[in-house]
């Protein structure tokens, strides 16, 4: 039989315990106490209970502190988001671990000193000389208002002989005076032969032909229709803002009415060429998109608090004529990216929204590195300061400070030039950055911020290599970024559409405003153009809106300066 075996048919045991005399003993002794195996085995498991508990509250607190941390996080990104520049402009930080990762000999020398480079300061510009002629454009009116002596001034007090000039002073100020409005009537006048009346009895009539109005039935002019396209799509005012400004120039015009006018010349004239670049858009390559959320009280079968989508699609950089259109929709599902894009095949760049992906295989969607610099740039934030310089977050941004200066440098290539510099020196900083994340991965905690932007990376890493593929493509979606900000900058001051008529207004208005900005045209005297065009144009050529495209503009459309651009 064993020991273990003979201790446990043992009914009693020795357990010595040392402890103080509390009955006025003078000193210590060791006293042997017996204790039944059931006391033993009830302490015993009394001890395991307590070390449960400890075990059980330990967990919590751990668990408390990894939610405190990653409340404290999401302050910080929140704070920085709200507060923080919004520039992703490299700083030297970044620099220094970007000089340490890369060995960049133009920041970082050998001994780890930064180099003492002289370079010549550029002279700075003023922004303002004082002198009006520095800002207005060629070829402003200019009005000359002459100020004499009266004649009997002009008298000499010493001989009282006539003086006559012999210079002048001149001083140049800019004058501006709110919008005017005024009626214009138009006469179309009737004539007759009266010798024909003589004759036969019979009135030979003629009456001068009348131009087709831009709104039949309405008082409306195309200049009064752009003026105020103008004023809530480009400058952000709301109807009932411009209601105010003009009533107080003593101008009764109601936002209903100004609604109207936009809806029904959107409707009539622009919408046709709306679907001209549509078409146009769809043949193309390479493409952005992206998508925001909209308000729109009266839509059917949905509360008026509830999210409608704009999204926006446009042109990348190597197209001849830039393109940039809304499309309305009162969801974010991804068959309104594909039907939008029907008949399109190639590549779409767009942010890491799950829609995209389950786009029709024709369609090759392309990954936005910004977003995924993003993340890091966030997770970077919520590191202390001190440690900011040695973090992985720093590291992280390193490898994509890396890739855009690369890229940066290959700006003036040809596509294919472009393809073949990345293949060299692109895809081994992604090679590079792609294992640096997998090494980190198991070792980072999946809801920080670091985890969570490493995780973004891993998911997206299909999509954010696939620029490689060709030279046309770009490193990130920022095109489409830029492009959707007016609609986003719009909305913080009208706030939300009344119904899907007025969304989908707003969408073909800002796709024709926005596309005409982007090709240096004027707003307001392109939409004039239009406005004066279509009516006529659409009566002789089915075909009308093809010849009133942004592209096909005249040079009077042209923002002073950039008549260049034309073609």
């Amino acid at each position: 039989m064993t020991r273990s075996a003979m201790m446990a048919n043992q009914c009693l045991f020795a357990l010595v315990i040392n402890h103080k005399n509390r009955a006025m003993r003078t000193s210590n002794t060791a006293e042997m106490v017996t204790i039944s195996r059931a006391e033993y085995e009830a302490m015993q498991a009394k001890l395991t209970t307590q070390n449960k508990q400890l075990e059980a509250k330990s967990a919590e607190l751990a668990q408390a502190l990894l939610q405190n941390q990653w409340l404290t996080e999401q302050l910080l990104v929140k704070k920085r988001k709200l507060f923080g520049s919004s520039s992703e402009v490299l700083d030297q930080m970044v620099m220094e671990q970007f000089a340490h990762l890369f060995n960049e000999a133009e920041c970082w020398d050998a001994a780890g000193r930064k180099p003492a480079v002289k370079t010549e300061k550029k002279p700075r510009k003023r922004r303002n000389s004082g002198s009006v002629q520095d800002i207005i454009p060629e070829g402003t009116p200019v009005e000359v208002v002459e100020h004499r002596l009266p004649e009997e001034e002009r008298i000499c007090g010493v001989c009282g002989k006539e003086m006559v000039e012999i210079g002048k002073e001149v001083r140049s100020t800019l004058q501006m005076e709110p919008p005017r409005f005024w009626v214009r009537e138009d006469w179309y006048y009737t004539y007759a032969c009266k010798h024909c009346e003589q004759e036969t009895g019979e009135a030979v009539i003629e009456t001068t032909p009348m131009e087709p109005a831009v709104l039949p039935g309405s008082f409306a002019s195309a200049s009064a229709i752009a003026h105020i396209a103008v004023q809530k799509f480009v400058m952000y005012s709301p109807l009932y803002r411009l209601e105010k400004e003009y009533e107080r120039q003593g101008l009764k015009l109601s936002r209903q009415t100004m609604s109207n006018w936009l809806l029904r010349a959107s409707e009539d004239w622009l919408e046709p060429i709306y679907d001209v670049l549509h078409a146009q858009l769809c043949r193309q390559h390479v493409l952005h998109a992206d998508e925001t959320t909209l308000q729109v009280l009266r839509e059917k079968d949905k509360s008026a608090k509830s999210k409608s989508y704009m999204w926006l699609y446009r042109t990348s950089g190597d197209a001849a004529k830039p393109i940039i259109l809304y499309d309305y929709q009162p969801n974010r599902k991804a068959e309104n990216a594909e039907t939008f894009l029907n008949g399109f095949t190639g590549w779409l760049h767009a942010d890491g929204y799950q829609g995209y992906h389950r786009l029709p295989s024709q369609i090759q969607v392309v990954g936005c590195l910004a977003h995924a610099r993003r993340k890091f740039d966030e997770a970077l934030t919520v590191v202390p300061k001190e440690q900011q310089a040695a973090s992985k977050s720093a590291e992280a941004l390193s490898y994509f400070a890396k890739l855009a200066r690369l890229e940066e440098s290959f700006a003036e290539l040809t596509a294919e030039e472009r393809y073949t510099k990345r293949l060299e020196q692109e895809k081994p900083v992604l090679e590079a950055l792609l294992a640096w994340a997998n090494a980190l991965k198991s070792k980072t905690a999946p809801k920080s911020a670091l985890g969570k932007a490493i995780h973004y990376l891993l998911v997206q890493w299909p999509y954010l290599e696939r620029y490689l593929e060709d030279g046309r493509l770009e490193q990130t979606n920022n095109r489409a970024e830029r492009s959707i900000k007016p609609f986003v900058m719009g909305r913080k001051n009208w706030l939300f559409s009344n119904t899907p008529g007025g969304a989908k207004s707003s969408a073909v208005i800002y796709s024709l405003v926005e596309t005409a900005r982007e090709s240096g045209l004027d707003p307001y005297r392109y939409l004039l153009w239009v406005f004066k065009t279509a009516p006529a144009l659409a009566v002789q050529d089915k075909a009308w809106a093809e010849k009133l495209v942004p592209a096909a503009a005249p040079i009077y459309c042209y923002v002073p300066g950039r008549k260049e651009n034309a073609i």
